[in-house]
């Protein structure tokens, strides 16, 4: 049985969302001496468990259930969870990697852009209606993309990945019925087996991280902010149609911003006219949910 969409909903779950993930980039500063492979490897390793207590608690678990029952009744179906298991590991293990191997602006364009092929791929692929204050969000954030492109004049691997990888994600939960955090737990399962490689190959016993009592906290404390950040955006999926959820996907790089900014990092001046309409088309979208609140509250 399905829930009933409420998008007030959808849209507080998927902002608090965004938080954990911003204070998961800053967190990761803490384990600047790991590789980005072995702090993908705890991430995954960690969040499982914590995932999974997370399901319980909010009584989801006969999601899992149905997923796993329809593995063995349905044809390709097990297939369609390898290639969402595939593509979400794909961009976990990006967001921890390319730090530390200098794909940071790259990954942020890639960020910046994917909203934008999510809406596209929700007008052709689900035929989703955009609001007028949507359509006015989406120009804000192409005039943004546009002037990030005219600063780094390429578009790379990682780049192409994120804006590209994630719609495709996102669309095979839909169209397989797993748009929802049973789903997730499935895939990162799947995920466990690589996650164990970069795991055995790495060195969090070996000291660098401080006392193994120390090293032990920073690393569950990884696992646990990276499973509520996905437990939330999960939960906030369903409640969410494709077109508006890749659009609240830009409040997570604005906060990204922030952290950077308390890191020490600086905006070049040729970089404001971009963070400047990301802005406009987040405040844009914020509007559009105070007025449905208010018409909501009035009827």
């Amino acid at each position: 049985m399905r829930t009933q969409p409420n998008t007030s909903l959808g849209i507080s779950l998927n902002v608090i969302a965004s938080f954990l993930f911003a204070l998961l980039f800053a967190y990761t500063s803490l384990l600047q001496s790991l590789e980005g492979n072995e702090v993908y490897g705890w991430r995954i390793f960690l969040t499982f468990p914590c995932l999974t207590l997370f399901i319980i608690l909010q009584g989801n678990w006969t999601q899992v259930t149905s997923i796993y029952q329809r593995v063995f009744k349905e044809r390709y179906f097990f297939l369609s969870r390898l290639l969402s298991s595939f593509l979400i590991g794909l961009q976990l293990w990006l967001f921890m990697w390319a730090p530390s191997n200098g794909y940071g602006l790259d990954v942020s364009l890639g960020y910046f852009m994917m909203p934008i092929t999510m809406v596209i791929l929700g007008r052709i692929a689900f035929k989703e209606q955009m609001t007028r204050f949507q359509k006015l969000s989406c120009v804000f954030a192409i005039l943004g993309i546009i002037n990030m492109l005219v600063l780094s004049r390429t578009l790379t691997w990682p780049t192409l990945l994120i804006c590209l990888g994630y719609p495709m994600y996102f669309w095979v939960r839909q169209k397989t019925n797993t748009n929802n955090i049973g789903g997730l737990w499935f895939d990162m399962m799947l995920s466990l087996p690589v996650s164990l490689y970069f795991i055995l190959g790495g060195s969090v016993l070996s000291g660098q991280l401080g006392t193994p009592f120390e090293a032990t906290w920073l690393i569950l404390g990884l696992g646990l902010i990276s499973a509520l950040a996905l437990g939330f955006q999960s939960l906030s999926a369903p409640h969410l149609n494709l077109s508006l959820f890749g659009l609240l996907v830009y409040v997570e790089p604005v906060l990204l911003l922030a952290v950077s900014i308390l890191l020490g990092e600086t905006i070049k001046p040729a970089e404001w006219p971009t963070y400047i309409a990301i802005w406009l088309a987040v405040c844009t979208l914020m509007l559009e949910g105070i007025i449905s609140l208010n018409k909501k509250r009035i009827t």
